[in-house]
């Protein structure tokens, strides 16, 4: 099994929290948000990560020099294009069973065994409830995954798609060809949720929204979000260092 740490961003709404550094850098309780996520994969045995860098890459280098089976591809474009970009800058380096993150979203432990059991073709991590404006919003049926888009209307939405999701090896060819035919459209500020709901309208995997289950999940986008990590992140998490 492989995993895909999408890590090109800037972070410029975090403020101070992100001076001189990558976004995935700001620490929670003395660790940064990409570690949470690279002692989760290595605990849960995924054999290779590939971190996408784009702002900072070197220092990405740097802390990968402590650990073992990291690659690294590079998104020239990060200003310019959106993450499905980066997806596309380190897809060639996919051959099997992965799990696609992002390097600001932290979660408990109990959400990556959901993906890491790979019942699915495809499985999305949902937390069902109310949305925001800026949530990755899902529209489900007994629970097959009907949609997702941040243009649904709130009210309309089942739940909030955390940023995190689990690939058998059978989607990958599709799941290449959908997101080099967004890029050919030349929709470069295309989410990697694009390419998803393509796989939805044109393909017939078993892509299921499984939910959360109250378990904790942060993605660290503005100051708020930092700060209700540090109140609620659970020893669950934190214990992992330990």
């Amino acid at each position: 099994m492989q995993a895909m740490i999408m890590a090109a961003g800037r972070g410029s709404r975090l403020g101070s929290l992100t001076a001189g550094k990558p976004k995935s850098f700001v620490e929670i309780k003395g660790h940064k948000l990409i570690e949470y996520n690279l002692k989760l994969l290595e605990a849960y045995g995924v054999g290779e990560i590939i971190i996408v860098t784009g702002y900072q890459s070197e220092a990405f280098e740097e802390l990968a020099k402590t650990m073992k089976n990291i690659r690294f591809a590079y998104n020239p474009f990060y200003e310019m294009m959106n993450v499905l970009g980066s997806f596309y800058m380190g897809m060639h380096l996919i051959q099997d069973d992965f799990i696609y993150l992002h390097a600001d979203t932290i979660c408990e432990p109990s959400i990556l065994e959901k993906m890491v059991k790979m019942e699915f073709d495809v499985t999305l991590p949902v937390d069902y409830g109310i949305c925001d404006d800026e949530a990755m919003k899902v529209r489900s049926k007994e629970g097959r995954l009907q949609q997702i888009t941040k243009q649904m209307p709130n009210e309309t939405a089942d739940g909030e798609f955390i940023g995190m999701a689990s690939f058998r090896k059978k989607v990958l060819s599709a799941l290449k060809q959908k997101t080099r035919a967004l890029l050919k459209e030349k929709v470069f500020d295309a989410y990697f949720e694009s390419a998803i709901q393509r796989l939805i309208d044109e393909e017939d995997f078993n892509i299921k929204a499984v939910p959360t289950d109250g378990a904790f999940w942060a993605e660290i986008d503005f100051v708020e979000d930092y700060e209700r990590a540090i109140a609620e992140i659970p020893e669950s998490l934190t214990g992992i260092f330990t």
